[in-house]
């Protein structure tokens, strides 16, 4: 096979990074987004260690860098605003609790549809409804009606993956909920954050309000979170998400009430599940899965969009690799990835503990391993090998990056 037809599900960040690999390593990509159009704004996202020697190989370190959100660093605070730690971006070269490169989603996506636009089909507005693999392709019905013939399919559509759920079994028997459920949404910038994020987190209750700043100086970002163990609620019903929070924030002090004032016009509002996807295998067949359709860490690892850079990078350089052979390349992309993956999700269930609920009666929490969890902290933020892939089509590096 001289190169591949693959179709990519999902347009987010993993998406159009897979795509600019794999057309970069001769294949021929189409990309569909069930959404209208980019999602503009989303949760600030980090690219720590490896990741960034992706951008670096992508010729985006620029571009990345002049779509941060230039946050300095971070505060936690008491009740009363009194800071109580400090952490700060160029904290451990960069790569710290607040990352230096630090973008939001929305913001990110952009980027990377920019830059693969020219050589890659976007088909907004249309979904996966139907798929048929058989030894030599994939025939793929769209809910439009279209319908097309592919060499490879990926997914790169998120927790809630419609692919995964069609082709590998139900949610329920990837997703790990890890008891907490996290929103964010945009509010006017009435509480003078300038570069610094404020976190305040109640240690009785498990929940926590926070601010962050964005690029737009006249706005900030709100994050709020509270632990709810048998999380249950439409995640597309936004209606009943506010009403939610608004029920498991009440009584909450700080700044909580002033940010919850501006619930009812948060027109970018998200809430969800703070959850992880654990699968023995990410592929079946000629489908495979990418990012947190995959492997999910949870935004609490803060290596969601650091894994689906790099996975983007290891996929298309192992199927180019294996001459588009579906099994070969797979394989290695799996074989490569996992152990990247497994301490990022060991990160996320640890932070998701460091929030547990602590009442009068509860026992001291025994102190950590320093060394073993540096060492997990380590392994997540460079823990993978990158190949040049050479003489591979697209091993290069571009010029200026």
């Amino acid at each position: 096979m001289s190169g591949a037809r693959v179709l990519v599900a999902g347009a987010s960040i993993g998406g159009p990074a897979l795509a600019y690999w794999l057309r970069r390593r001769g294949a021929e990509v189409t990309v569909v987004e069930r959404a209208p159009a980019l999602r503009p704004g989303g949760q600030a996202v980090d690219a720590r260690g490896v990741a960034k020697e992706v951008i670096r190989r992508m010729g985006l370190d620029a571009a990345v860098r002049a779509a941060r959100t230039e946050t300095a660093g971070g505060h936690t605070v008491d009740v009363d605003g009194t800071v109580l730690e400090t952490f700060r971006a160029d904290d451990d070269g960069g790569d710290g609790y607040i990352s230096e490169i630090e973008i939001l989603r929305g913001d990110l996506s952009q980027v990377l549809y920019d830059v693969t636009r020219d050589g890659v089909e976007y088909v907004f507005g249309d979904r996966i409804a139907e798929l048929t693999q058989d030894e030599d392709g994939v025939d793929v019905t769209f809910m439009s009606g279209v319908r097309r013939r592919f060499d490879l399919v990926v997914g790169a559509d998120g927790l809630h993956s419609s692919l995964r759920a069609m082709v590998f079994g139900p949610h329920e028997r990837f997703v790990r909920h890890l008891g907490l459920v996290l929103a964010f949404y945009g509010v006017p910038n009435e509480f003078g954050v300038d570069r610094w994020l404020i976190d305040y987190q109640d240690k009785g209750s498990g929940r926590s309000a926070g601010l962050r700043p964005v690029p737009d100086v006249t706005r900030a970002m709100a994050m709020l979170s509270f632990p709810a163990p048998d999380f249950v609620i439409d995640y597309r019903d936004v209606a009943a998400q506010k009403d939610l929070l608004r029920e498991r924030m009440a009584g909450l002090g700080w700044l909580t009430p002033r940010i919850l004032a501006h619930l009812d016009d948060a027109e970018d509002f998200y809430l969800d599940q703070v959850a992880q996807v654990v699968m023995d295998r990410w592929h079946s067949g000629r489908v495979g899965l990418l990012g947190d359709a995959a492997f999910s860490s949870s935004p609490f690892s803060g290596g969601g969009t650091g894994m689906a850079l790099v996975g983007a990078y290891l996929l298309a350089g192992e199927l180019a690799a294996a001459g588009w052979d579906p099994r070969a390349g797979f394989a290695g992309y799996e074989q490569r990835m996992r152990p990247f993956v497994e301490a990022n999700q060991e990160i996320g269930r640890l932070h998701v503990q460091s929030r547990a609920v602590s009442g009068p009666d509860a026992e001291a929490a025994p102190e950590p391993d320093m060394e073993a969890l540096m060492a997990v902290v380590e392994r997540a933020i460079n823990g993978v090998d990158l190949p040049d892939y050479a003489g591979v089509p697209g091993s290069e590096v571009p010029a200026g990056s």
